[in-house]
């Protein structure tokens, strides 16, 4: 069973990625980053990326990351700040911890392609 299925499915992943924007619109830090964004179209392809790493059946039609977030000044702080959002909204979810902690394992390497300045060693580049 893939980690999607365990989760839910669907219905699941697009609850969670619901309370995950809430979480960061709420958030002070990381706010400013979503100002005139269309939400409803973002969370529609969050729970796409979600569904597909997990390994649901959808498919993710959004841009690489790397040139989604390139330029927005994204630093790690902001990046883990997110992911602590994730973490609370699955457990709010009452997804296991386990199955928690591979997710995380899933989404924490993609600090190389969303933080600011950092490349694919995970070390900072040079600018």
């Amino acid at each position: 069973m893939s980690i999607y299925e365990s989760i839910g499915g669907e219905p699941a992943l697009t609850a969670v990625v619901d309370d995950l924007y809430e979480r960061i619109l709420s958030d002070d830090m990381l706010k400013a980053f979503f100002v005139g964004m269309n939400r409803n179209r973002l969370k529609g392809r969050q729970v796409e990326f979600f569904g597909q790493a997990l390994g649901g059946p959808m498919a993710y039609r959004g841009r690489a990351m790397k040139p989604v977030h390139l330029g927005l000044g994204i630093e790690q702080r902001h990046f883990d700040r997110v992911a602590e959002h994730l973490v609370a909204a699955l457990a709010a979810a009452g997804v296991p911890a386990e199955t928690i902690a591979e997710i995380a394992a899933l989404v924490l390497p993609l600090a190389d392609d969303i933080v600011a300045g950092r490349n694919a060693s995970g070390s900072i580049a040079a600018e």
